[in-house]
């Protein structure tokens, strides 16, 4: 049984079209969004099933309103909402409704259908002409009584709601400590509050805060996530990945604690404990070009040039304007002696590229080179390079002669062209 996103028209349109989404059969259980981040799925007694989780206006389950790139995993929606899909028994479902508009600011990965949203048919009221709610007389949430079991808000999940619908970091800080003094047995307050600690940079306060949580949620996969997100900000990278590994194992459907654990991998050089983690990630986001592309570049890396190629065509189809997908197919096509087609793959992405990017187009001329068109190779590096801050011009320049020396080893043929990877070695030699 599917679930269900209803988006377009009004509020109200949206809340009639309810009714239709849920068979007669099924007890709705309405819950709120505002509060839902801070609700945790234990702690609501659900009717007997079958039954539909209502949740209208969901995308006011997602704020993002902290600053500095900070976001508490409990208001992003790839979490949230796999957490109360994974509760789900086989003929439960989860009908939500949302603003288009809103939810496209909040999370765009919805309309993407990324991670849990790819379980949702969408009913777009604004197009389907067929669908009769907008004129049914009667709000279908009020229902017959015993057919609707609305879960009780709590006062703590009110005042956490409120601090992270607040634009104002210190204004969050405050209210978050409102509420673990409000009831400090709370680990949902204490991971609310260690995450507005790391939005006002002040980690060590983040690190005691989920210190308690952890006391009293150890097995809870949220604090194991931040945790390993807090140990990114300290360069800590082997607590990182355990707190990573330890959230994925906690809740293996959720993908951002696999992608995590696998980019940290990555950065500890364990490629192939990185891939496998990559991989799991994207079984359950199946959508995401990021994880296309790092499960493009990982398989590169291991010298698995079949693998890589289909990942980031994968990544490409999906979503053309991905730019670095295209430059990552052109190095792997280059690394696999296919210079032709390395050389359209990185034309693409350069034609995408509003920043044209400096290390790609020196990568694209020597991929030129190998093709036999030092011409076009020679003014595409130097206009690449020139300009280049006299650091970055200098890493340019010795990467380009490592890519010359190993194509001139390879294609013998081009040596009456070796003037320009003599020039390149002297440009080194001068910087020197």
């Amino acid at each position: 049984m599917r679930n269900v996103l209803i988006v377009g028209l009004s509020a109200d349109d949206r809340s009639r079209a309810v009714r239709a989404a849920v068979p007669l059969t099924h007890t709705l259980c309405v819950l709120d969004a505002g509060t839902l981040p801070f609700t945790r799925v234990g702690d609501v007694a659900f009717p007997p099933p079958p039954f539909a989780l209502v949740i209208a206006d969901v995308d006011r389950a997602f704020p993002d309103r902290q600053a500095g790139g900070t976001r508490l995993v409990l208001t992003q929606s790839t979490y949230l909402l796999q957490k109360w899909i994974d509760m789900l028994g086989d003929d439960d479902r989860l009908v939500v409704t949302a603003d288009r508009e809103a939810l496209a600011r909040c999370a765009p990965e919805a309309l993407q259908r990324r991670g849990p949203w790819s379980a949702f048919d969408t009913v777009d009221l604004d197009v389907d002409t067929n669908d009769t709610s907008r004129t049914e007389p009667r709000d279908p949430l009020q229902a017959p009584r015993d057919a609707v079991c609305p879960v009780s808000v709590r006062p703590l999940n009110q005042l956490l709601a409120k601090a992270f619908d607040v634009g104002d970091t210190a204004e969050r800080l405050a209210l978050c400590q409102e509420a673990t003094s409000l009831d400090p047995s709370s680990a949902v307050a204490q991971l609310a509050l260690a995450s507005a600690c790391r939005e006002a940079r002040d980690g060590a306060a983040a690190r005691e805060a989920l210190e308690r949580g952890a006391v009293l949620a150890p097995d809870w996969e949220a604090i194991a996530y931040e945790s390993g997100k807090l140990w990114l900000v300290y360069d800590d990278l082997p607590r990182a990945r355990e707190a990573f590994q330890r959230a994925a194992d906690l809740m293996p459907t959720f993908s951002s604690a696999w992608s995590n654990l696998g980019a940290t991998l990555g950065e500890l050089d364990e490629p192939d404990a990185a891939l496998a983690a990559f991989r799991r990630a994207l079984a359950h986001d199946p959508h995401s070009v990021t994880l296309l592309n790092n499960i493009g570049v990982v398989s590169r890396q291991l010298g698995h040039f079949d693998e890589s190629e289909a990942a980031l065509r994968l990544a490409i189809a999906t979503s053309r304007g991905f730019v670095f997908a295209h430059y990552n197919l052109g190095h792997t096509l280059f690394l696999a002696g296919r210079y032709d087609e390395a050389l359209r793959a990185y034309e693409d992405g350069r034609g995408l590229d509003p920043q044209q990017n400096r290390r790609q187009g020196c990568r694209m001329a020597m991929t030129r080179l190998a093709t036999g068109d030092a011409a076009g190779a020679e003014s595409e590096f130097w206009s690449s390079v020139n300009g280049a801050p006299a650091d970055e011009r200098e890493d340019l320049l010795l990467e380009a002669y490592e890519i010359g020396d190993a194509i001139f080893t390879l294609r013998p043929g081009l040596e009456p062209h070796r003037p320009f990877l003599d020039r390149i070695g002297a440009e080194i030699t001068k910087s020197e």
